[in-house]
């Protein structure tokens, strides 16, 4: 997974690096070639290392929730009972 990510990675800089290079002349071409790199960094290769760094990690411990809030601030949770 980690290989086909920066494979995307490269071949979407290159994409885009090309876009940039071509001739005044042949604009939409540059924008599509532009256009297919961005897609391809933000909308494939970002959510493919999203999904890859976030497997198994449980959501629950990044929410913020009032005992998540009490624990960043030393304080102690709160009883059930007194709610």
């Amino acid at each position: 997974m980690r290989y086909l990510i920066l494979f995307i990675v490269i071949i979407s800089f290159g994409l885009i690096i090309y876009g940039f290079s071509l001739e005044d002349n042949q604009e939409t071409l540059a924008n599509k070639y532009i256009g297919s790199g961005t897609v391809g960094l933000f909308l494939i290769a970002m959510s493919l290392f999203l999904y890859k760094e976030s497997n198994g990690k449980d959501f629950k411990d990044y929410m913020l929730t009032d005992e998540n809030v009490r624990k960043m601030q030393g304080k102690p949770p709160r009883d059930p009972k007194d709610s």
